[in-house]
């Protein structure tokens, strides 16, 4: 058998009982990390440590939008493992789908509280423990990074603004070797996907094509293991030259002009 590609590595993973986080710790184990996820959900977490094996992961449960608990995380991480080698950014949550004139106020600063303050302090408090070593982050962004989807106001600028906190982290990480890019799917097969589908009133019961799916050149939802896999490429040595990157894993869907999700 070959090296792995994350041998002798660390990962901390935000939103790591969602599906991608929990597609993307499974698979960063396999290839030979130790795992620290974050999410607050700790029933979820506890399952996806036990899945993976509790010599080679842990858990804790946080907010990422509070600064003292994203401290607590790396703290908790560097005691653990000892050292923090790669960041998955990756907790987010969809807010609600209205038009701007009709978004709930709290429910915008929410979205704006986990999807943008989150990364924000994510990249402040991990960016200092990579800097003797070096490090890759990835951030889990959206096709709605590039592109905007009517109804989801809040979605649409928090993915716009942590493709901002990216570029802006890349180059001020790039002198201690800490890379920093950006994953962009289009809808993946998770919760978070039926979630926008219940509030927009589609069905996916007995239709070959799932509704948001029609306008993606592939024809189907992506798969959390597939969005896993270009992280474990951007968090592996493989992409030694990559920083500061906004990377498309869409099925196509960016290629297009439809406005349509």
């Amino acid at each position: 058998m070959g090296m792995n590609k994350l041998d002798n590595k660390v990962a901390l993973i935000t939103g790591g009982a969602g599906g991608i986080g929990q597609a993307a710790a499974k698979l960063f184990a396999e290839q030979g990390a130790k795992v620290m996820l974050i999410d607050v959900d700790e029933v979820a977490l506890k399952a996806v440590v036990t899945k993976i094996g509790e010599e080679i992961a842990d858990y804790m449960v946080a907010d990422v939008g509070d600064l003292a608990e994203n401290q607590t995380c790396v703290s908790a991480t560097l005691e653990r493992f000892g050292s923090i080698d790669i960041a998955l950014l990756n907790a987010g949550i969809e807010g609600m789908i209205k038009p701007i004139t009709a978004y709930p106020v709290e429910i915008f600063d929410k979205v704006m509280n986990v999807n943008v303050r989150g990364i924000f302090l994510g990249l402040k408090t991990i960016m200092p423990a990579m800097r003797k070593d070096g490090g890759s982050i990835v951030i889990t962004s959206s096709t709605a990074g590039i592109r905007a989807i009517g109804g989801m106001s809040a979605y649409v600028a928090s993915k716009h603004a942590i493709i901002g906190l990216m570029r802006t982290a890349a180059l001020e990480g790039a002198g201690d070797y800490i890379r920093v890019n950006s994953v962009n799917p289009s809808p993946v097969e998770t919760r978070m996907i039926s979630s926008i589908e219940a509030q927009a009133g589609l069905s996916t019961e007995e239709q070959i094509i799932p509704p948001m799916a029609r306008h993606t050149p592939l024809q189907r939802y992506g798969e959390p293991e597939e969005v896993a896999q270009l992280m474990l490429f951007l968090s592996s040595d493989d992409s030694s030259f990559c920083t500061g990157g906004v990377y498309m894993v869409d099925g196509g869907v960016s290629a297009g002009r439809s406005s349509q999700a």
